[in-house]
């Protein structure tokens, strides 16, 4: 990392710590407190995300959510958050390992996401079920719809496009399935390329030079009418399409290790942390909704994309994909993190305020990708998609200092 980058990331994260800082000093570990807050705003699991009650999908946040948990509770020896998530699972797979609401042949990434608890609840309850699923969508990506580079498109109703956010939902997954069940050596070296391969591809087709960051997705048949009939490019960096990125890359890289065939992603991750810095915002040290437009009037700092980059920083610095020297600022960021969206209520729960409710390009609403679109979508609290990141990012802050193994 370039010698001025880190200094301003330090002093960023300087300021970002010097308020008070109640919550974090509270006893009681703050993703016990996430995780309580939520089981008692959603006593079904079913109803996360705002699922109305009576219905059940298969649901790529609730997936998120419910995998933070259950690391919450292996972390905190807390068996019923497992037990909270195995209810959402033992409702939506069926007996003979179909799963309601999921359909193969729309060849969506975010399909795959929530497949992700099922590797422990698979082997918790030997139930072939949950297995049956897993190779399920394992088989989803091996027929997945690409590109000619070889890229996933996004889904199916949306060819050609690659998203930021598809490296989450598919990538560490499929790094988790091949490193658990494939063991012919030959074929476990060519799907391991395959998933490097995605990362880099897609950070080929969203890389701004004139930013540095990387632009929320790419159509490369130039079609869409929210792209850049040139790069391709949608037209700004959105903060959770590279907070999506960022957690993408450290959740690969936990399964596959760092080697030579792993080291782009480490490169790109230092990339990102090299140049996120340039774009915090001086008081707090937190991220903006529309990023390459730090301070623009209209703009707000956003929760979500926030809490997925200080969880993905503590994490790669702890695994060594970050520099060690990283780590001091990595925890004040996760302080004014706390401070900054993290509200205490009067009946002692507790909320991450200002969420980004939903942002995508194209689809329903023909979503433009402008920087007037990104502002406009809903601003809630609780967002599983904020409320997984904090889950994993407070767990990585008591594991720097030594309270959780």
């Amino acid at each position: 990392m370039k010698r001025t980058a880190l200094f301003a990331f330090f002093l960023l994260c300087s300021l970002a710590g010097c308020a008070p800082r109640s919550l974090v000093d509270d006893p009681r570990p703050l993703a016990v407190r996430i995780v309580e807050s939520e089981m008692a705003r959603n006593p079904s699991p079913m109803q996360l995300d705002g699922i109305p009650t009576g219905k059940i999908k298969w649901n790529y946040t609730t997936g998120l959510e419910l995998l933070a948990m259950i690391d919450a509770g292996e972390a905190y020896n807390r068996p019923d958050f497992y037990d909270y998530a195995l209810r959402y699972y033992d409702s939506i797979v069926q007996p003979d390992g179909g799963v309601l609401t999921y359909r193969k042949e729309k060849y969506n990434l975010d399909h795959i996401c929530p497949g992700r608890p099922l590797f422990l609840i698979a082997e918790r309850t030997g139930e072939a079920r949950y297995g049956h699923v897993l190779d399920t969508l394992f088989a989803q990506l091996q027929e997945h719809p690409r590109n000619d580079d070889g890229g996933f498109w996004h889904k199916q109703a949306y060819p050609h496009q690659m998203w930021l956010d598809g490296l989450y939902m598919a990538q560490p997954f499929y790094a988790e399935y091949v490193v658990r069940k494939i063991d012919d050596s030959e074929r476990f070296g060519s799907l391991k390329a395959d998933i490097v391969s995605q990362f880099v591809l897609v950070g080929q087709h969203t890389y701004d030079s004139g930013t540095g960051l990387y632009r929320h997705a790419c159509d490369l048949s130039r079609r869409m009418f929210w792209c850049d009939k040139t790069s391709g490019q949608s037209a700004h960096a959105w903060c959770r399409a590279m907070g999506w990125y960022a957690m993408a890359i450290v959740e690969t890289l936990q399964y596959l290790g760092v080697d030579r065939t792993t080291q782009p992603l480490v490169d790109i991750l230092n990339h990102i942390y090299e140049v996120l810095p340039r774009y915090a915002d001086p008081a707090t040290g937190m991220w903006y909704q529309v990023l390459d437009q730090p301070g623009r009037a209209g703009n707000y700092l956003e929760s979500t994309g926030s809490a997925m980059f200080v969880y993905a920083l503590l994490k790669g610095v702890r695994l060594g994909y970050l520099p060690a020297s990283m780590q001091p600022a990595a925890l004040r960021l996760y302080e004014g993190l706390v401070e900054r969206f993290v509200r205490e209520n009067e009946d002692g729960t507790v909320s991450l305020v200002d969420c980004c409710a939903v942002a995508g390009l194209g689809g329903k609403g023909d979503r433009s990708g402008t920087f007037d679109y990104y502002i406009s979508e809903p601003i809630i609290d609780n967002d599983c998609k904020g409320i997984g990141p904090l889950v994993w990012a407070s767990i990585e802050y008591d594991r720097a200092r030594g309270v959780v193994r």
